[in-house]
């Protein structure tokens, strides 16, 4: 397909993927890809879960677990990465135990695929690597579905070429997310025509709504964030097609060791889960 010639053409019923009983994309509903930036403790990212787990049932909402093991590319060396690939992936296997919900995190390294792959049911490729030919390949071998991520420095329409590289590999179930591009220092913007532009290269789009609303590197040591217009960017990005939404929640985003500046409260997701669920029926049965 060329790129742009299907710009505004959304919910193509092709452009869909299954990833165990989850339809996403087409005319599917809302996918919710959300957790806590990186795992704390056991327990915190235990009871997020649960707390997640039920409310999304309750709403019949299609969830995916995210919680990163590991944060490589903190602002700071003294930042708060995480319980390391070890230990994070025993949490996330107990998760996927004790809530039935399917499990994705971040991978940095190709070696770390493999491994991962036995517990997560969808390896995510971050933005800052997501033209990485080295991890993408090894992603791709795992044969577990991949979420690439678009970097901030990248036009969404070069991201067909990331997802090539999956497809070369053997990969056959891909998400995109858009989370963003770089505007100036410490900021970025949300272009939504990113949504229809990504969703032409045949796999589902999410759109990552908190770190949208990220500042890199806005305080200093840590990067900033604005969670106040991440419910905003959700509902226009749910308004312009995307397949399903990514949101990073925490029960006290202020005390949060990663990401707090632009997590959700989880008090406050219900009410925007709603909001987005009304928005995608009105988008997608008009």
């Amino acid at each position: 397909m060329t790129f742009g010639a299907g710009r505004g053409k959304n919910f193509d019923m092709d452009n869909f993927v299954e990833i165990g009983n989850i339809r996403i994309g087409g005319m599917s509903d809302l996918l919710l890809i959300a957790g806590p930036c990186v795992i704390e403790d056991e327990e915190i990212t235990l009871r997020i879960a649960a707390h997640l787990a039920g409310l999304t049932r309750d709403m019949g909402i299609p969830l995916v677990f995210k919680a990163s093991y590991d944060k490589a590319n903190r602002t700071s060396v003294q930042s708060f990465r995480g319980p390391g690939i070890e230990r994070g992936l025993k949490i996330l296997d107990r998760v996927k135990a004790e809530t039935g919900l399917m499990i994705l995190s971040d991978i940095h390294h190709p070696e770390e695929a493999a491994p991962a792959a036995e517990v997560l049911d969808i390896l995510q490729i971050p933005a800052l690597l997501c033209r990485q030919t080295d991890l993408l390949l090894a992603a791709a071998r795992t044969g577990r579905p991949v979420n690439i991520k678009k970097g901030q420095f990248m036009a969404p329409w070069d991201m067909r070429n990331a997802a090539e590289k999956l497809t070369s590999g053997g990969c056959r179930h891909i998400l995109l997310t858009e989370r963003g591009t770089s505007f100036g220092y410490n900021n970025l913007v949300s272009d939504f025509r990113g949504i229809p532009i990504l969703q032409e290269s045949g796999w589902p789009v999410i759109f990552d709504a908190t770190h949208s609303v990220q500042l890199p590197g806005g305080g200093g040591d840590r990067s900033a964030g604005e969670r106040a217009f991440a419910p905003i960017l959700a509902r226009a990005a749910v308004g312009a097609g995307a397949d399903g939404i990514f949101l990073e929640v925490h029960p006290d985003p202020d005390r949060a060791l990663c990401d707090g500046p632009n997590s959700i409260p989880l008090e406050d997701l219900e009410g925007l889960l709603r909001q987005l669920q009304s928005i995608r029926k009105a988008v997608t049965q008009g």
